[in-house]
């Protein structure tokens, strides 16, 4: 295989891609079975799997038991978005073909490292393979954990080991499986408000009942609110953001942390951090909840396709007094995860390309996100707010006078922008008056017309 020639995968996955666009519609389609594609392209059924298994993470195509693959059916823009059906709805039309989305949070889109992760991956399967390569590694690739284990080790008093870090396909899985093997029954969870989508979701999923502690301007908690709510809820679980708060952008104070672990702690309240975005801050070593946290009553998760990009959607998950119960419930999911691509991932961070590539993409963020205030303030100042956020991909941005931010997204479909709500990042319907925008954006496009558009939408709106 020369450098330049893809891998089978992706040639199916583009050509499935240019299908897909193609034969776009508000119907259903049933796709080719796995067997009659792989056929038809003369490539084997694992590569045909693969190419599927990733437009079904994309949400592009959808599975059913015992029935095969469907494409999802395109979202018309007349249809009107309320309740839970919103997220969804957002995300359908964020991903349909000609679409403009500001509502991304990947850094990676700014800058990957695909390309080197697929070169080191084509070195390795010169080096292993595929008959030595073990086919079922359902807690991940030994190399990997043991790279993530030596980089979450900070001394010789809080330091990780191998066997303490559990790799699952996707941030998903990883959340549901860390939450089983908590084990909390219909307990009470507390998170940051506005809170990632994907936590609400999962914590909602796992029957535990939600409380939000809304941020301020500043990025704090009112403690003595938190102190008193501790008093009187069975609290058993805290899910916060390492360092920047997502997507609220600001960075709780060092001493704030530090209180909220030392309440935990006294409780014997579980702490999830998610670390997705923790190497993402502006401010140079910014302290993470994990610095003072009960390190018996601690899980660290993160998603890599955030650093890396979409080739690398691993996630993982950290503990050191959970191990049997997480080696049981990875064994009982039994992931099939590429060993050579886990193999690929733990080199890029051995080498130190990894922190190269960190180190370039935070400035290129700070560089877009001063753009896109630049741009917001000429084009929308008059009706929005945004604070310099202090990391991460996206400003949170505030309305300057009251105006439902579903209505705006309702009427800005219909030209073709996809804005995300505030309302979607709380499940108490808080944020009504808020909105996210993302600065990892095709800059090609007119983004600086679409910001125009939006502010014509909050006017109609308001």
């Amino acid at each position: 295989m020369s450098r330049d020639q893809p891998f089978a995968y992706q040639a199916v996955y583009r050509y499935l891609l240019q299908w897909l666009d193609s034969v776009a519609s508000d119907q259903e389609q049933r796709l080719p079975s796995l067997r009659e594609l792989a056929l038809r392209l003369k490539v084997s059924l694992s590569t045909i799997k693969y190419a599927y298994a990733l437009l079904e993470d994309e949400g592009r195509i959808c599975s059913r038991p015992r029935q095969g693959y469907f494409t999802r059916a395109m979202v018309s823009a007349a249809l009107p978005v309320a309740g839970p059906a919103l997220l969804d709805d957002l995300y359908a039309h964020a991903r349909q073909p000609g679409r403009l989305a500001l509502c991304s949070d990947a850094p990676a889109m700014l800058l990957s490292l695909e390309q080197p992760l697929l070169m080191t991956e084509r070195e390795l399967a010169r080096q292993y393979p595929r008959t030595q390569a073990p086919l079922y590694q359902p807690l991940g690739e030994q190399e990997l954990r043991s790279e993530l284990a030596r980089r979450y080790t900070r001394s010789t008093c809080d330091y990780w080991q191998a066997d303490q870090v559990f790799l699952g396909a996707d941030l998903r899985s990883v959340l549901e499986l860390s939450l089983q093997a908590l084990d909390l029954g219909d307990g009470v969870a507390l998170v940051e408000s506005p809170c990632s989508w994907a936590v609400l979701r999962q914590l909602r999923a796992a029957r535990l009942r939600i409380i939000e502690l809304p941020l301020n301007a500043a990025g704090c908690f009112d403690l003595q609110q938190v102190q008193a709510l501790l008093k009187h809820e069975p609290v058993r679980l805290a899910v916060l953001s390492s360092t920047v708060n997502i997507p609220h952008g600001s960075l709780m104070p060092a001493a704030d942390k530090q209180q909220l672990c030392r309440w935990f702690a006294e409780r014997g309240i579980w702490l999830l951090e998610n670390d997705s975005y923790g190497e993402f801050s502006f401010v140079p070593e910014a302290v993470r909840y994990r610095d003072f946290a009960d390190p018996e009553r601690l899980l660290v998760f993160a998603s890599l396709d955030k650093a890396i990009g979409a080739e690398a959607p691993f996630s993982y998950v950290l503990s050191r007094s959970l191990g049997p119960q997480l080696h049981r419930q990875f064994l009982e999911r039994s992931f099939r995860l590429s060993p050579i691509r886990q193999k690929a991932v733990a080199r890029l961070f051995s080498s130190g390309r990894l922190d190269q590539h960190l180190h370039k993409l935070r400035g290129m963020l700070q560089q877009r996100m001063h753009q896109l205030r630049q741009l917001l303030a000429e084009q929308a100042g008059a009706q929005l707010f945004a604070p310099i956020p202090a990391g991460g991909a996206t400003l949170w941005v505030e309305a300057r006078r009251p105006v439902a931010m579903t209505r705006v997204y309702e009427q800005l479909l219909a030209q073709g922008i996809v804005i995300a709500p505030g309302s979607i990042f709380s499940q108490q319907g808080l944020w009504q008056h808020h909105l996210r925008l993302s600065y990892t954006l095709d800059w090609s496009k007119d983004i600086a017309g679409a910001l125009g558009q939006l502010a014509q939408a909050l006017d109609q709106a308001s």
